[in-house]
């Protein structure tokens, strides 16, 4: 994956069927200033409305993934009653990749820190090299973290990883994160771009709008909100929709779907 040479607000490009989005700003650890997150919001919005696109990488430019949310913006906000809308605006930012109908890979080539652990979190899998850490220094900085986040901990890693992560506030290791199950997988960065290939050609690869469906309600069962009827129709359509006559003819022909 190409990197580029100066800091810049988030980078969407497009290979083949998979779209990739960098955090761009290495010379401060990709930290996430409040124009990026009106960048990411319009680059969330061109994903989910090109059918070209089948995944999402998600990942960032030089040693770290994210430092998360500019904390001087934090501090400037909490003293001005007029501009206390970044906490809401990064969580609406989570919120939304969470959403997307598309897989979305988070590419972790780093340090993962601050809300950008969130950001890792909303997406479906997590990918990271040998040498990544990760922590939440909210209980450090008097930060009480915004809902949708704190549940997100909860539901993928459980009440106890959420507790230590985030009242100890301390630093885990590439392996602590691949063991509580914040990392989908772990290897070697020369192998890094490999792993999320792989992964990101196989979700391409398969039928959209199921999973599309299927993503649409794990997340709801994760969050106690599942639209029981919705989700009962999805079903129903899918057994006589074109993705489950494509599907059934490729599997008698012996050939890979065409979807």
């Amino acid at each position: 994956m190409t990197t580029a040479d100066s800091d810049s607000a988030p980078i969407l490009s497009q290979q083949g069927a998979c779209a990739i989005l960098r955090l761009n700003r290495p010379r401060h650890l990709n930290r996430l200033l409040p124009a990026d997150l009106d960048t990411l919001q319009r680059q969330f919005d061109q994903i989910e409305s090109d059918p070209s696109i089948r995944v999402l990488v998600l990942t960032g430019t030089g040693r770290a993934f994210s430092a998360g949310f500019d904390i001087g913006e934090v501090a400037e906000r909490a003293a001005d009653p007029d501009q206390q809308d970044a906490g809401s605006a990064f969580e609406r930012v989570a919120n939304r990749l969470e959403e997307l109908s598309k897989p979305t890979i988070c590419r972790l080539n780093g340090g993962v820190y601050g809300g950008s652990t969130d950001l890792a979190l909303a997406c479906d899998f997590r990918i990271g090299a040998s040498g990544c850490e990760m922590f939440m220094p909210a209980a450090r900085l008097g930060l009480h973290y915004y809902k949708s986040g704190i549940r997100r901990y909860v539901s993928r890693l459980g009440v106890d990883n959420a507790k230590r992560l985030f009242l100890t506030a301390q630093k885990i290791d590439a392996n602590e994160m691949l063991r509580i199950g914040y990392l989908t997988a772990l290897v070697p960065l020369d192998r890094l771009d490999a792993e999320v290939e792989a992964l990101a050609a196989i979700l391409a690869g398969n039928a959209p709008q199921a999973m599309a469906g299927m993503k649409r309600a794990i997340n709801e069962f994760a969050h106690g909100q599942l639209d029981e009827a919705a989700t009962d129709q999805r079903a129903r359509d899918s057994m006589t929709g074109p993705e489950i006559r494509e599907g059934i003819a490729a599997f008698a022909a012996k050939r890979a779907p065409r979807f």
